[in-house]
């Protein structure tokens, strides 16, 4: 029974979810997405509709600078029960021409020698999608910081010379898609989410050059909630998103985002859940919730995407109170 004078405030439903809807070209997600008869699209829409969460940072979406593709997938989810007005997209370094040779192949141009892997500007980005208004003049977008200025940067070095040479180097963002901290104004008071989507530790060579980027693009919470890079949140915040690394399998360094999960300001709802289901390697954890210590946790759990065409990963939701 509640007290006179005091409300039960509902819990605020939070997700993550790794759609991979990206395609190969630019705008062929917002015609698939327009069409309304692609079995990908429709298994996203029918598992975020199911997940009914009040804000959920989306991974593999395409970008454009109008935010057509978002707003699309906005509406095709207006249409099926699940509203959210208010969504939130910053160009990132997926597919971001970089006119340099950051792979070390000696060539230019390719999508690995792009700040993010992409054949095109904005492939496989992030989103945001809310039921409260986003303060998106509060940002702080850290997508332009260079691989090198992270403390204690793991970027590689071969016999004492940077892998790929001193202009790569010089040139080499940290994000390979961005890294926001995003405020949002809820009724209960303002909230950040702290989110990322990390690049593959594979798909590389000896120099372990992608190995190394997603740890340190994991290891950067720790520097910003220090306040060593950028503002820390002074209010309840969320870090949530795509690691791309498990604490304990795969090729990843798993230390990393192990030192998120033992953080003292965080708490991890879901412990040793896996959230992937690779064929080549099996189920994995990568996608990650974890609230900051101002929270009561109500519930958590995982819904995994049906259908042929559907996403190898589950939307990942917590439910928060404070």
């Amino acid at each position: 029974m509640l007290l006179a004078g005091f409300a039960q405030a509902d819990p605020l439903r939070i997700a993550t979810f790794n759609t991979e809807l990206s395609r190969k070209g630019p705008g062929l997600l917002l015609r698939d997405i327009l069409r309304d008869d692609d079995l990908s699209v429709s298994s996203v829409v029918q598992t975020i509709t199911a997940a009914n969460p009040d804000i959920i940072a989306l991974q593999g979406i395409d970008y454009d600078l109008e935010l057509s593709t978002l707003d699309a997938l906005a509406d095709a989810l207006t249409a099926a029960g699940a509203p959210y007005p208010h969504r939130f997209a910053a160009p990132p370094n997926a597919g971001r021409h970089s006119g340099v040779d950051l792979e070390g192949d000696g060539k230019r141009g390719g999508p690995r020698d792009a700040q993010g892997y992409g054949r095109f500007f904005g492939q496989g980005a992030m989103a945001i999608l809310s039921r409260h208004p986003i303060m998106t003049a509060q940002l702080q977008d850290f997508s332009a910081l260079l691989w090198r200025d992270l403390p204690g940067s793991l970027y590689p070095i071969i016999d004492g010379a940077p892998f790929a040479g001193a202009e790569a180097h010089a040139t080499q963002r940290l994000s390979s898609n961005s890294h926001w901290s995003l405020p949002i104004q809820t009724s209960d008071g303002p909230i950040t989410l702290l989110t990322y989507h990390a690049t593959p530790p594979v798909f590389d060579g000896p120099e372990d050059r992608n190995g190394r980027r997603n740890h340190d693009e994991t290891i950067f919470w720790v520097h910003h909630l220090a306040g060593v890079i950028g503002t820390p949140p002074t209010h309840p915040f969320i870090l949530l998103g795509d690691a791309n690394l498990d604490p304990t399998g795969g090729d990843g360094r798993g230390d990393a985002i192990a030192a998120l999960l033992s953080h003292p300001a965080l708490q991890d709802p879901q412990p040793d859940q896996p959230t992937v289901n690779w064929p080549q390697t099996g189920p994995m954890r990568v996608g990650y919730i974890l609230p900051s210590r101002h929270w009561q946790v109500v519930d958590a759990g995982l819904i995994w995407p049906q259908g042929d065409a559907a996403s190898r990963h589950a939307l990942v939701w917590v439910d928060l109170t404070r």
